[in-house]
């Protein structure tokens, strides 16, 4: 994963920050959500995923709004 980009923070998550990034890898996509532990010094990765066009517009960066 050479770049990546932030496409949603929650710095109020339930237990600690959290951040969804897009990411890619040649010509794949997929999106990847850790939380932040900074007292404890480490990032701890949620969830990753590729991401469905069918939920996000095609710059996988927003959210479709549902109609």
């Amino acid at each position: 994963m050479a770049t990546y980009q932030l496409v949603e923070a929650y710095p109020d998550d339930k237990y600690l920050p959290s951040y969804l990034i897009l990411a890619r890898h040649g010509s794949q996509a997929f999106h990847v959500l850790f939380a932040t532990d900074v007292e404890g010094d480490n990032v701890r990765v949620v969830t990753s995923y590729r991401p469905d066009p069918g939920e996000w517009e095609a710059d996988l960066k927003a959210r479709r709004s549902k109609r």
